[in-house]
């Protein structure tokens, strides 16, 4: 059994911590107290607090459940709508595959982020329209992935075999096609893991996302804008939190792609 990568040790370390953010924050993160706003960091507030008084340690804690929760419910759904039509319009071809293609380029014409901005906005700032919006610019990349893969495989031998064996066509996908381009689709996943990260915290930035009182990384930044020459940690802490967590995914997402490339560990 291979172990973890240091990456994948901290990002494991990052779910737990995530996870129990709840019991771990100092203070209430919603509580407003007007009398200790803008406090720089002390050994009370390890990070300072904000315009309200709140505590931006908590608040960054709960905004990261918030921000990289949300980044894999994306990676679900869109994992969810992208699989089953890419096996779908790779194994049956035809008029599906055809239509699969023109509905994909029409997406692929335009950058993800205009998109995701242009449904954000059609549907209203909320987080659940926010993953809805990202999610239906992110399934095309998936589906095309397993599409090519089912494609490349559905006409070698060991499907013609299985065929004769008397394998449904429902097994045939289950059992040979969705493993050969699962592999492909695990690794597109954990690189795209932090660029989702970046459209969540970017749209919640101008105010598409995550709303106030609930704290969000994107959010935050666009909170401390007003505060930044007398309290630039408030901008300061958010960033640096994104761009560590972005890093750190990346880095994962690297290794997970080294270690299913089977031609590179074969060499």
């Amino acid at each position: 059994m291979k172990k973890l990568s240091p990456a994948g040790y901290i990002v494991t370390l990052l779910f737990a911590v995530l996870a129990f953010s709840v019991f771990l924050v100092p203070h209430d993160p919603y509580v407003v107290n007007l009398n200790v706003r803008l406090l720089p960091p002390s050994t009370q507030y390890w990070l300072g607090t904000d315009g309200l008084g709140r505590d931006l340690f908590s608040r960054l804690l709960i905004g990261g459940r918030n921000t990289i929760g949300a980044s894999l419910i994306v990676l679900v759904a869109a994992l969810s709508m992208g699989i089953p039509v890419g096996l779908l319009s790779g194994y049956v071809g035809g008029f599906a595959d055809r239509l699969f293609m023109r509905v994909s380029d029409s997406f692929l014409a335009f950058p993800d982020f205009m998109i995701a901005i242009v449904l954000s906005g059609l549907m209203g700032p909320d987080v659940f329209n926010l993953i809805i919006a990202i999610a239906a610019v992110k399934w095309i990349a998936y589906s095309r992935i397993v599409r090519n893969s089912v494609r490349s495989e559905k006409h070698k031998d060991y499907i013609a075999i299985a065929r004769l064996n008397g394998l449904s066509s429902f097994r045939i996908v289950i059992k040979h096609l969705l493993p050969h381009a699962f592999s492909n689709v695990i690794v597109i996943a954990s690189l795209d893991v932090g660029k989702i990260i970046l459209m969540i915290a970017s749209l919640s930035y101008i105010g598409l996302g995550v709303q106030p009182p609930s704290p969000e990384w994107g959010a935050m930044l666009n909170e401390g804008r007003a505060y930044f020459h007398q309290a630039p940690y408030l901008m300061i802490a958010p960033g640096l939190a994104i761009m560590l967590v972005v890093l750190l995914f990346n880095a994962w997402g690297d290794r997970i792609r080294d270690r299913l490339d089977v031609k590179r560990s074969r060499e």
